[in-house]
C-alpha cells in the first residue's frame, strides 16, 4: 500500500514509518525539513497547497501527525497549520483519489477540566478546550469526521501521553526539571492518568489505516477513538518509574514528606499569569507552568479502551513495564 504521513520527524511519526516499512508498505513522508529515514521523502508546508498536493499524489492512504504543538503562540498560528492545513491535506487527498485517512487528534479536545474516568472519546469540543492547540485540534477533528464518506474513510484517533525512548517532551522535561531541583507534583499527586507506550501509538495507527479499508471499516469511519496502554498510573508513580529508567534521583524515593507539591489553585492561577506574560512577551519556548497543565496534573484521565481495540481489533504490545525497561536501555 502507498502510504502518506505527515510529521515523520516526531518520536511518534518515526516510528509509524518503521513499523510501515517493516510491513512492506510503501511510504512517503512530509514534513518541513528531512526525517533521514529511508523513504521517498516531500520536503514542504501544510499551508501551501501545491506542496501538499505534491505529497498526496499516487497515495492510497494518508496518516496526518503533523501540528503546530505548544501553548505559546497567537490563535491564527495554530489554526493556520492545524486547521486551514489539515483541511487542505484532506481536501487534496480525496481529490487524488486517497481512499483512507487516519487524523492523528488529542485527548484534549473534548477535555474541560473535569476529572476523567474511565472515560469514552466524548466529542471534539472547541467551545470548551483549554489553549490554542486544544482548541485548534478539535474544530479540525470536527471538520475532517463530517467529511467521511464512502469516498474516503476518515477516522481520528487520540493517543494520550504517549511516551518511549528519544522523547524529549514527556521524558525529556521530567528529567530536566528534576536535574535541577524544579519537580514538583500539583495536588496529592495522585490522580490516575492513562499513558501510551510510543510503539502502542504507532501500531494503533496502523491498524486504523488497515481497518479502514475492510467491510467493518464503516463502522470505524467517521469516529473519534482515544488510544492509550490501558494501564493508569498514578502521576507520582509515572513520574518516578521515568526517572527510575533514566538513572535519575528524583530526590523523593519513597519518603512522601519529602516530595514538593504545589496546590492546585496556585499552579493554575501561576499558570495562567504565566502563560499571559509569554504571549505578551512573543516567546517561542513554554513556560513552566500553564492552566492545562496544571488540570491534567492534578485531575483523573483514564479511558475505556474496549470501544478502541474492538473497532480497530488492536491491542497494545509492550505493557508499561516493558516500556519503562526499555527507556531504561535507551539510556544506558
Amino acid at each position: 500500500m502507498r502510504i502518506l504521513v505527515t510529521g515523520a520527524t516526531s518520536m511518534i511519526g518515526s516510528e509509524v514509518v518503521r513499523q510501515l516499512i517493516a510491513r512492506g508498505d510503501e511510504v512517503t513522508t512530509f514534513q518541513r525539513r528531512p526525517s533521514q529515514l529511508p523513504v521517498a521523502e516531500v520536503l514542504g508546508d501544510l499551508t501551501e497547497p501545491s506542496e501538499v498536493g505534491a505529497a498526496t499524489r499516487e497515495q492510497d492512504a494518508v496518516i496526518h501527525l503533523a501540528a503546530k504543538v505548544g501553548v505559546t503562540g497567537s490563535l491564527s498560528a495554530f489554526d493556520q497549520v492545524n486547521v486551514g492545513g489539515t483541511l487542505s491535506l484532506a481536501a487534496s487527498a480525496r481529490r487524488s483519489g486517497v481512499r483512507r485517512f487516519v487524523h492523528v487528534s488529542s485527548p484534549s479536545v473534548a477535555h474541560s477540566g473535569q476529572p476523567l474516568v474511565a472515560a469514552p472519546a466524548g466529542p471534539a469540543d472547541p467551545e470548551h478546550t483549554r489553549g490554542h492547540y486544544a482548541t485548534t485540534k478539535a474544530e479540525a477533528e470536527r471538520a475532517l469526521l463530517r467529511q467521511s464518506s464512502d469516498d474516503m474513510r476518515i477516522v481520528a484517533l487520540r493517543p494520550h501521553l504517549v511516551w518511549g525512548p528519544g522523547d524529549e517532551q514527556l521524558v525529556g522535561r521530567i528529567v530536566e526539571r528534576a536535574q535541577q531541583g524544579r519537580l514538583a507534583f500539583v495536588g496529592s499527586g495522585l490522580a490516575l492518568i492513562d499513558s501510551t507506550y510510543v510503539e502502542n501509538a504507532a501500531s494503533a495507527m496502523v491498524a486504523a489505516v488497515d481497518r479502514l479499508g475492510e467491510d467493518a471499516g464503516e463502522n470505524v469511519a467517521g469516529r473519534a477513538l482515544v488510544v492509550s496502554n490501558g494501564q493508569p498510573r498514578t502521576v507520582v508513580e509515572l513520574v518516578e518509574r521515568i526517572l527510575q529508567s533514566c538513572g535519575v534521583h528524583s530526590g523523593v524515593g519513597q519518603n512522601r514528606a519529602a516530595r514538593r507539591h504545589v496546590p492546585f489553585r496556585l499552579a493554575f492561577g501561576v499558570g495562567a499569569v504565566a502563560e499571559r506574560i509569554w504571549e505578551r512577551r512573543g516567546r517561542s519556548d513554554d513556560p513552566p507552568m500553564t492552566s492545562f497543565l496544571a488540570e491534567q496534573l492534578a485531575t483523573a484521565h483514564w479511558f475505556d479502551q474496549l470501544e478502541t481495540q474492538r473497532l480497530l481489533q488492536w491491542r497494545p504490545t509492550v505493557d508499561l513495564d516493558t516500556g519503562f525497561e526499555r527507556l531504561a536501555a535507551s539510556r544506558s
